[in-house]
């Protein structure tokens, strides 16, 4: 068996409250994934080689669907009701408008909101950038000729020269004048500006002046933050004189990146070479004192996190709980664009009403703000909430590997793609550029990281071995899916509220012919949560679990029937009520009803865990659908041979799941 090489992982000083699993468990595995040590701390410094014989995850073809040709509408309403006349929203608006940032020299940028305790906003919410000619309107922008391709580090395998460079650029962007906007406050605004509501749909037309932009809970958030850190990337290159300099990427994927990066907190020298002064974080400009100080290394971050929580895990424990969490979001609950990047979002839309965030927004991405922000704060600053996120340079670290996901996410097969609506294609945001230019740029000219002029530094991705198992004693003969006495969706009144854990039955759509199930290939069976309403000023955080075996042994992320969880991060809205926001979340079930052998089955039993900001929160409706989608990627059968205890993964398809992979295909 090959072995990834892992090297030391951080040890955790906690006390140990609770054990992963209730019982002593012979299912957590760590061998058969990966050779680690949780004995020594991290050495940020450690040489990396390179593992040629890393497994590549390869996708199955799908049957070939030529939607060009296809009115897919007319195509799925003849499947004899399988499809929800409800989930038609899925399927992209023939007639939308794209979601444009105003010309921000003469636009209506209004002070950004947090709700409630804005007055308690430690970094002020004017986040309108500055105006130098109020005449001048955005230039389209343009590619460099020549550029050099600039190589994004894992932060935690730098170089000291890197570090010296990249505290020196942040500490120069520090020293600009406030309304520069190369300086490192008017930077941080952007974020605040794009997300707390400064900004209306007005570019787009004015009858949609009424609605605010957000770049969060859609498919603009992945393109806008690749532009967002384009630019600063190239100021900070600006700055150093160096056009290669690239930010580095909080690696959490991998398990020696799951602390915060240790340059973030490192303690230095007094800069005016007074010996008396001892080394201090101040003396850092990567430090942030508005971060969650019981995170600090060597905690691990947990991809379950909750300010509530209880539990503190021991080392293997948490990355195994991280990996699989890791697996589910970027593979199981990703097989198609929608899943992955999230619904749309076209001007005229109110982006706090029934949007939909995808796998990794909804994910990792959102408990990483929350694990790093402080939780002392009602708002959360700086990582924990959208309007001050910016201020940390870890934000821009985590969200380098967020873009690195839509790299890799986008290796994994040849029918990943970006949306290719010109709803989407179309959108646009306005940022200044490295010459302090203000100009416009399109999601079109973002899907190709190469195009962009930069890469990611390679690094292994251990979460693809770690497909969850069957729960102990779960599955067919031993879960609680066929017990009669569970309620079902008819006997809920919604909305229900989620006060307290809700468990009921969900049917599955009706049994199919086999003609029926040959022309469903262009559909994914999901359980979908719709209308979920939540306060937006709080984090918000539900677990959803599948035919829970109900057996004494909590469901946690390792096990199949664990489908995700629902997270949203505080961030202001500009409304009248506290409970404001909307919007939903789907899992993909039919693979893992196939591993708990129970894919025939009539319905499955949902259970809904609040874990944090529940108490308000109310669901409108619960079930099971045929998601109709352009680029199904098939993983029933792969996700059933695949063998956690091997090396082999016995899938057919063209590319590689690597952060290398070519990313230079056609979107």
């Amino acid at each position: 068996m090959a072995s990834f090489s892992f090297y030391t992982l951080p040890t955790s000083t906690s006390t140990i409250k609770n054990p992963l699993f209730s019982k002593s468990s012979s299912h957590v595995k760590h061998s058969h994934r990966f050779r680690s040590s949780c004995k020594a701390a991290a050495d940020s410094n450690d040489k990396y080689v390179e593992n040629p014989d890393t497994p590549k995850l390869i996708l199955p073809k799908s049957p070939s669907l030529d939607t060009q040709n296809v009115d897919r509408r007319n195509l799925l309403l003849g499947l004899g009701g399988l499809y929800s006349a409800a989930n038609f929203t899925s399927i992209p608006s023939a007639f939308g408008v794209p979601i444009e940032a105003p010309d921000i020299n003469i636009s209506k940028c209004v002070t950004a909101t947090v709700r409630g305790v804005s007055a308690e906003a430690i970094r002020g919410l004017t986040c309108c950038p500055p105006v130098f000619d109020s005449s001048a309107k955005p230039a389209p922008y343009e590619f460099p000729d020549n550029q050099v391709i600039r190589m994004r580090p894992a932060a935690q395998r730098v170089s000291a020269d890197y570090k010296k460079d990249f505290r020196k650029a942040v500490e120069i962007m520090k020293g600009y004048n406030d309304n520069d906007p190369h300086s490192w406050t008017q930077q941080a605004k952007v974020h605040c500006a794009y997300c707390n509501g400064a900004y209306t749909q007005v570019k787009s037309g004015l009858e949609f002046e009424k609605y605010i932009i957000q770049v969060h809970n859609s498919w603009l958030f992945f393109p806008f933050h690749r532009w967002y850190l384009y630019f600063l990337e190239k100021i900070m290159g600006k700055a150093l004189g160096d056009d290669t300099f690239a930010l580095p990427y909080w690696n959490w994927d991998h398990p020696t990146g799951m602390t915060i990066p240790a340059m973030y907190e490192d303690k230095l020298k007094n800069p005016d070479g007074n010996v008396d002064t001892p080394e201090n974080t101040r003396f850092n400009s990567l430090f942030d004192p508005l971060r969650n100080t019981s995170h600090i290394a060597p905690a691990l971050i947990d991809f379950q996190y909750y300010p509530q929580k209880q539990e503190v895990y021991n080392c293997a424990d948490q990355i195994e709980i991280n990996l699989s969490i890791m697996y589910n979001q970027m593979i199981a609950n990703a097989l198609d664009t929608k899943s992955f990047f999230g619904g749309e979002l076209v001007a005229g839309e109110n982006p706090n009403e029934n949007k939909k965030a995808g796998s990794i927004e909804d994910g990792v991405h959102t408990i990483a703000h929350q694990w790093v922000g402080n939780n002392r704060l009602k708002n959360g600053e700086d990582m924990g909430n959208f309007y001050s996120a910016g201020y940390d340079p870890l934000f821009y670290g985590h969200h380098a590997n967020v873009d690195r996901m839509w790299k890799i996410w986008k290796g994994m097969n040849r029918r990943h793609h970006a949306p290719s609506s010109t709803d989407w294609l179309d959108a646009s945001y306005v940022f200044y550029d490295e010459n302090r230019k203000l100009v416009r740029v399109y999601n079109r000219d973002c899907v190709d990281t190469r195009t962009m002029g930069y890469d990611y530094e390679r690094s292994e991705i251990p979460w693809i071995r770690n497909r969850p198992n069957p729960h102990p004693k779960g599955g067919k003969d031993k879960g609680n899916a066929r017990k009669p006495d569970k309620a079902t969706v008819k006997d809920l009144s919604f909305p229900v509220r989620l006060n307290q854990t809700l468990e009921v039955r969900v049917m599955r759509p009706a049994k199919r012919t086999t003609e029926d199930k040959e022309r469903t290939e262009i559909a994914i069976e999901k359980l979908v949560l719709q209308g979920v309403r939540y306060d937006c000023e709080r984090f918000v955080k539900f677990d959803v679990i599948m035919n829970d075996p109900d057996n004494g042994v909590d469901v946690t992320p390792v096990d199949t029937e664990f489908l995700g969880y629902f997270s949203r991060l505080p961030h202001g809205m500009v409304a009248e009520n506290r409970m404001k926001e909307i919007s939903g979340i789907s899992f993909a079930i039919k693979d893992r009803l196939k591993i708990l052998k129970v894919e025939n089955d009539d319905s499955i039993v949902v259970k809904i865990v609040p874990r944090a900001g529940c108490e308000d929160v109310t669901i409108q409706n619960i079930e099971v659908v045929m998601d109709p989608v352009d680029n199904i990627v098939p993983l029933a059968e792969s996700l059933v041979v695949q063998d956690r205890n091997s090396d082999e993964l016995t899938l057919e398809g063209p590319t590689a799941l690597d952060s290398n992979s070519d990313d230079s295909g056609s979107e």
